[in-house]
C-alpha cells in the first residue's frame, strides 16, 4: 500500500534517527513505502535540509549500487556551550557537596533529557574516529555509556570490581587509585571485547585518573586499541594524575567544605575536540 508523502517524511526521518551511523539503502525506502527511488531521493534531500538546519546531524550519501544514506548524529556549538553552562549552574548548587569533597551526581545522570545531551556531546567528539566499544566501569558511568553508544551505535562494555558468576570467564587487573593510592581490581568479562576493537572511556567523574588508567591497562590486556577518554566531570587535583590525555564537560575547580561551596566551570572539551 502507497503511503503518503507527509506520513513517509516522519516515518523515514525516525527510521534513520533511531539508527545512526547505520547505511540504508534507497531500494529499503522504495519497497517499505512501494515508492519510486526518485521520490525517495527527494524526501531524502529534504530529510538532509532539515537535520542539518536544526542541527540535528548529517545525512551522508553513499553513491554506487550498494549505497545509500547513513545519518551521522551531532551536536552544534552552540547547543552544546548552552547545555554545559546549564550544568555548571546546577553542578554548583550547595546541597551537591558530600563529605571528602565529593560532588553528588547521580540525579543529574538519572535524567534522559542530560544523558542525550551529553552522550551527543561525546559522540561529537569522536566524528571522525571509527570507534568499536565504549567502555566505562560500574557502576555511575554506565548510563553515559549506554547514550554515547547508541548515538555511535556500538556497543558499550561495563568493567567490574567485583565477581560476577554471570560474567564469565574475566581477565582481571590491579591498579593503584588516584585519590587514595590505594591498590584495588577491576576486571573485565573475556566475552566483551574483542581482540584489536578500538574503544572510547568515558566515566562520570574524575580525580587522580586512577581508574580510567586500568581501564587503560584492561585495553592492552584485550590487545585493543585507546581512542579517547571523556569524563561527564572533573576536579582540580593537587597530586600527579596518572592520565592527561583526556577530554572533560566540565571541571570542579573549586570546594570549600567549611563553607559548603562549590564552583564549576566548563571543561576542557573544545580545547581537545578532534
Amino acid at each position: 500500500m502507497k503511503v503518503k508523502r507527509s506520513e513517509r517524511l516522519i516515518d523515514m526521518t525516525r527510521y534513520l534517527l533511531e539508527r545512526p551511523h547505520t547505511l540504508v539503502s534507497l531500494t529499503y525506502f522504495a519497497n517499505r513505502y512501494d515508492s519510486a527511488k526518485s521520490s525517495i531521493s527527494e524526501d531524502l534531500t529534504i530529510v538532509k535540509k532539515t537535520f542539518r538546519e536544526r542541527g540535528t546531524g548529517t545525512l551522508e550519501t553513499v553513491p554506487g549500487a550498494a549505497g545509500g544514506v547513513k545519518f551521522i548524529p551531532e551536536i552544534d556549538k552552540v547547543e552544546a556551550d548552552e547545555f554545559v553552562k546549564e550544568m555548571c549552574i546546577r553542578l554548583s548548587e550547595q546541597d551537591r557537596l558530600l563529605p571528602g569533597g565529593y560532588v553528588y551526581l547521580s540525579d543529574l545522570l538519572g535524567e534522559p533529557s542530560v544523558l542525550r545531551q551529553v552522550g551527543k556531546i561525546i559522540a561529537t567528539q569522536y566524528l571522525n574516529e571509527k570507534i568499536d566499544a565504549v567502555m566505562t566501569v560500574a557502576t555511575k558511568g554506565v548510563p553515559i555509556a549506554q547514550a554515547v553508544s547508541s548515538y555511535l551505535n556500538v556497543p558499550f562494555v561495563i568493567v567490574r570490581r567485583d565477581s560476577k558468576i554471570t560474567e564469565g570467564s574475566t581477565v582481571s587487573i590491579n591498579y593503584v587509585s588516584g585519590s587514595s593510592e590505594r591498590v584495588e581490581k577491576m576486571e573485565l568479562s573475556k566475552r566483551s571485547l574483542k581482540r584489536g576493537s578500538r574503544v572510547l572511556i568515558v566515566d562520570d567523574f574524575m580525580k587522580g585518573g586512577g581508574t580510567v588508567n586500568g581501564m587503560k591497562s584492561l585495553i592492552d590486556e584485550f590487545e585493543a586499541e585507546l581512542v579517547g577518554v571523556t569524563v561527564f566531570a572533573e576536579s582540580t587535583f593537587s597530586g600527579n594524575r596518572m592520565i592527561d590525555d583526556y577530554s572533560s564537560l566540565l571541571c570542579v575547580d573549586e570546594v570549600d567544605i567549611r563553607d559548603k561551596t562549590i564552583h564549576v566551570s566548563p571543561g576542557n572539551y573544545y580545547q581537545v575536540k578532534k
